[in-house]
């Protein structure tokens, strides 16, 4: 059985706040009896997309697992990767694929630069196709920040991911797609895209009420929590959702 852990919307600033709980919930996992396989962060893994909040990320995640990114609408994609990546700065989209587990992990930019709405460019929609392609026989993890449907957030519906009638038929023609992962909902969720399972990451920084809990927006005092993704031989997938205290 393959276990990935999945968190997602870390907003790592100048402040110790977001500092405290990521690693709240990064030492929770380095505790773990048996480590997940993989960690999943799916994007706004900084607040302003300084590369001093990179640095001050890559310096707290100490796991002797894999731990993935891709970028949300708070990121920025130059500073990105030099300061977490290791590579020359760049303003082309970061996608990067994942063999781990006996599971193709996909992790997708769907930032546009300047805007908090998300779409998966061109290119990023090519690379997809070509991954996909190329190992069919590996159940699949889609993932990236933009939620792909309304998910009865009006704040977030707002800026979901648009355009994605091509990816719904990628993800639709390629039966080893378990399931879609994103995060930028600061709740955690689950709906239907393209007839598989999108599962929503919760927030490590805050989360966002539903509008009939509460005229209260964000609340910032609700502790971190991590998604658990258990994805058995007969690719059967469960998730769990665990509160970190």
């Amino acid at each position: 059985m393959g276990i990935f852990a999945h968190v997602s919307d870390v907003h790592i600033d100048a402040g110790e706040r977001s500092v405290k709980r990521a690693r709240r919930v990064f030492d929770y996992l380095a505790g773990l009896v048996t480590p997940p396989d993989a960690v999943i962060v799916t994007g706004d893994l900084a607040d302003h997309g300084a590369e001093s909040e990179y640095e001050r990320l890559r310096d707290l995640v100490d796991l002797p697992i894999p731990v993935l990114w891709c970028p949300g609408n708070h990121d920025a994609r130059e500073p990105y990767r030099k300061a977490l990546l290791g590579e020359e700065p760049d303003a082309r989209p970061i996608n990067r694929a994942f063999e781990i587990a006996g599971t193709l992990i996909l992790m997708l930019d769907s930032s546009i630069p300047g805007r908090n709405d998300g779409v998966l460019a061109d290119e990023t929609l090519e690379w997809l196709a070509a991954r996909l392609a190329d190992r069919p026989d590996l159940p699949t993890f889609v993932c990236f920040h933009h939620p792909p449907v309304p998910l009865g957030l009006p704040f977030i519906d707002e800026m979901r991911q648009f355009g994605t009638e091509r990816l719904a038929a990628l993800v639709e023609r390629s039966p080893q797609v378990v399931a879609v992962l994103c995060g930028h909902a600061h709740t955690p969720a689950a709906a239907m895209f393209a007839g598989r399972p999108l599962l929503v990451a919760p927030s490590l920084t805050s989360t966002l009420k539903l509008p009939f809990e509460t005229d209260q927006l964000i609340d910032r005092d609700l502790p971190p929590m991590i998604a658990f993704h258990l994805l058995a031989e007969d690719r059967r997938l469960t998730t769990h959702y665990r509160v970190i205290l």
